[in-house]
């Protein structure tokens, strides 16, 4: 593991503003704790914050800090950091000192390699179900990632975490049951179309066979309006009494 080193500088005034003021000068504020020692406040170079965390190991990656004025250096890593949500600039940075004779448990990321028999047989997809598990190892053993491959994987089959090879000195912390990836059928479009347009069919048989219905209903209608212009209208045909009868 090549060694890495940064220098950063002890901070006296904290809050709101002095914070503000150090962004302003190009620098950030960041802490050192852990390892049964105090607690320091540090000015941080960003830059080399950020190419930490942009590296292969991120915030895995085990570093040296001298911190000026102080004598020696400290190996360490970055617990967390802070982002800006619009410009996305560093804001702030925590590390933690870092014991290289004791056991760490960390996420380290997987990567999958090989092309599965289900993709390439069967025309499957690879569903990348866990992008990171939790191990444990010491600080000397922390793999950059996990390689996983996914090449003797069917349609249908699962790579679980059990089946992980894990790189000498590094033990599995998480569910041994948990799915890495998973070889599954795509979403072929030609199953959803029928499904369209049995959809679409019934939505036609059934506007037909209302329009039907309302023709039918126009229909008798008509044919009651016809029959009762048909019927005789009893007042006019019936002769009036009276008329009809002779004179004495």
């Amino acid at each position: 593991m090549a060694a890495i080193f940064m220098e950063a500088e002890p901070r006296t005034e904290v809050g709101k503003g002095p914070n503000r003021r150090l962004r302003v000068s190009g620098r950030i504020p960041g802490v050192l704790y852990g390892g049964q020692k105090e607690t320091v406040a540090l000015s941080l170079d960003p830059k080399a914050i950020v190419g930490i965390i942009r590296s292969h190991g991120g915030v895995n990656t085990i570093f040296e800090v001298g911190v000026k004025g102080a004598k020696g250096k400290e190996n360490v890593m970055i617990r967390e950091y802070q982002i800006e949500p619009v410009e996305h600039k560093l804001l702030h940075a925590d590390l933690v000192r870092v014991a290289m004779d004791k056991e760490l448990t960390l996420d380290v990321t997987i990567e999958l390699t090989g092309t599965a028999i289900g993709v390439k047989l069967s025309g499957a997809m690879m569903d990348f179900v866990t992008r990171a598990v939790e191990v444990s190892c010491l600080p000397k053993d922390i793999p950059e990632t996990i390689v996983a491959d996914v090449s003797h994987l069917e349609l249908g089959q699962y790579l679980r975490a059990s089946e992980l090879v894990l790189p000498p000195g590094v033990k599995l912390v998480s569910d041994a049951n948990v799915v890495i990836a998973h070889c599954v059928a795509p979403k072929a479009e030609e199953e959803e179309k029928p499904a369209e347009a049995a959809a679409a069919e019934g939505a036609v048989a059934a506007e037909g066979a209302e329009g039907a219905a309302k023709a039918e209903a126009q229909k008798e209608g008509k044919d009651k309006q016809k029959e009762g212009k048909d019927k005789p209208k009893e007042g006019k045909d019936k002769p009036k009494e009276g008329k009809g009868k002779d004179k004495d």
